[in-house]
């Protein structure tokens, strides 16, 4: 890396507080890489020179290991591995996941931007392990074959070819979920309806119990007094 990319890799730290580097897809394309690989002047110098294939990603040049980070770099040689979507890198490799995307705008036509997304594996293959660090490789490309027929355009995926050598990486670590599930127990209708049910049972019980022990003594005073009278009868004859 030479003097004025290391005076680069500090210009993110010169943002003012507050203020986040977060360009959009159609952005980075157009009014950052196609600039850089056409020579012409850039919006702001605050994106690094680097070579991707050096490093971890938490090693990458900033001022802290989890914020996310823009670099260019140029495909040096063991940028490219023998697989055509995997990046050597340090201690593993970047893996593609998913397919590219197309970023189109107007003015630029027939050129178009490409997104991959790679995902770091520390390690060799096939003992890598997946981690948590993901990068987004932004390249520019155009159709081999501008004056083709109809048919071979709808294929053109097929017929991309990247323009010059510069390719500008956005690399970040994923956040873990912060979504927790929290259970509460909250009580159901059929609790409901059986604590009624059951309230209901034992508010019958209670009156049943209590209408019987006010039977109980009312038959029992009139067999007692029923039994006095005959005792008395008895006595006077």
């Amino acid at each position: 890396m030479n003097k004025l990319s290391f005076s680069r890799v500090g210009a993110m730290s010169k943002l003012p507080p507050g203020f986040r580097f977060q360009p959009t897809d159609e952005e980075i394309v157009f009014q950052y890489l196609a600039p850089k690989i056409f020579s012409c002047p850039l919006p702001a110098s605050i994106i690094p020179e680097i070579s991707i294939s050096k490093y971890d990603p938490w090693d990458f040049p900033g001022n802290s290991a989890d914020e996310d980070k823009y670099f260019f770099s140029n495909k040096e040689p063991g940028y490219q591995t023998a697989n055509p979507s995997s990046r050597a890198a340090g201690g593993g490799y970047w893996k593609g996941s998913g397919s590219d995307k197309r970023i189109i705008c107007r003015k630029w036509k027939p050129i178009m931007g490409m997104k991959k997304t790679l995902v770091f594996r520390k390690g060799k293959h096939p003992l890598a392990s997946r981690s948590d660090w993901i990068m987004h490789e932004y390249r520019i490309t155009i159709l081999r074959n501008i004056t083709c027929n109809s048919q071979l355009r709808k294929n053109y995926q097929g017929s991309l070819i990247q323009i010059g050598n510069w390719v500008l990486c956005h690399v970040f670590k994923k956040k873990p979920s912060t979504k927790t599930e929290v259970y509460v127990d909250r009580p159901r209708f059929y609790d409901y309806v059986t604590s009624e049910i059951e309230d209901t049972f034992s508010s019958s019980c209670a009156s049943s119990t209590s209408s019987c022990l006010c039977l109980d003594s009312s038959v029992s005073s009139e067999v007692s007094s029923n039994a006095a009278n005959e005792e008395t009868s008895t006595i006077n004859v």
